[in-house]
């Protein structure tokens, strides 16, 4: 199982990797001009990615990964739900320049985790990349929260103005469901959420951080 974690990580690190450096080189080459069509030209990677990225659910669920479920349930399924319903949805909030940063954030922080993950699968922690995938984890996940949503917010309209996903059940039901607001109601479900993983990174940080662990794992 061990080997096939390490596959799944390296394929994880690899689609990461190519989104994270093409954004990069496409910004180098272009400037901000790149920022409008960020999702043309990666978005079915990140699909793809986010995708696979229920995989971890799964393994969780069968034991061979020994991560907290509701934190990374949480995680994963916030970005499904914001690249799938939010933005994969609504053409027009594909071009703007939020996607890019949420896309950047995303990024950064899965390039350092799957090589967090495949060093530790084979026994190998490099003090600075355990520090670095710990903490950097802190500082920019709470600024991907606020990216979501600010996605969200920004898709408003048009959801209102498309009416997509909005359901008006005929008679005898006469019930009906207008998506903005239950977009709405997902933002302060998002930054509850947000308090319960903060909480719980700052727990695994101090947990692979502390002295006696590290001395540990180095030995």
């Amino acid at each position: 199982m061990n080997t096939y974690l390490f596959v799944y990580d390296l394929m994880q690190f690899c689609g990461h990797s190519w989104i994270f450096t093409n954004m990069i080189i496409r910004f180098m080459s272009f400037g901000k001009d790149s920022l409008a069509d960020t999702f043309y030209s990666i978005g079915l990677v990140m699909r793809l990615c986010q995708l696979l990225s229920v995989l971890e659910i799964l393994h969780i669920l069968i034991g061979i990964d020994k991560s907290r479920f509701f934190p990374r349930f949480l995680q994963i399924t916030e970005r499904i739900i914001v690249l799938f319903v939010v933005i994969n949805s609504q053409e027009e909030v594909q071009g703007k320049y939020i996607v890019c940063v949420l896309f950047f954030l995303w990024n950064l922080l899965d390039v350092v985790r799957y090589t967090y993950n495949m060093l530790a699968r084979t026994g190998i922690y490099y003090l600075p990349l355990t520090w670095l995938n710990f903490s950097l984890c802190i500082l920019l996940y709470p600024l991907s929260v606020l990216a979501k949503a600010f996605a969200i917010y920004v898709s408003l309209p048009y959801f209102e103005t498309f009416g997509t996903y909005s359901i008006k059940l005929p008679l005898p039901f006469a019930f009906s469901i207008y998506f903005p607001y239950v977009l709405k109601m997902y933002l302060l479900v998002l930054f509850i959420g947000m308090c319960f993983i903060m909480q719980n990174l700052f727990s695994e940080r101090k947990a692979h951080l502390g002295t006696g662990n590290i001395k540990k794992k180095r030995s």
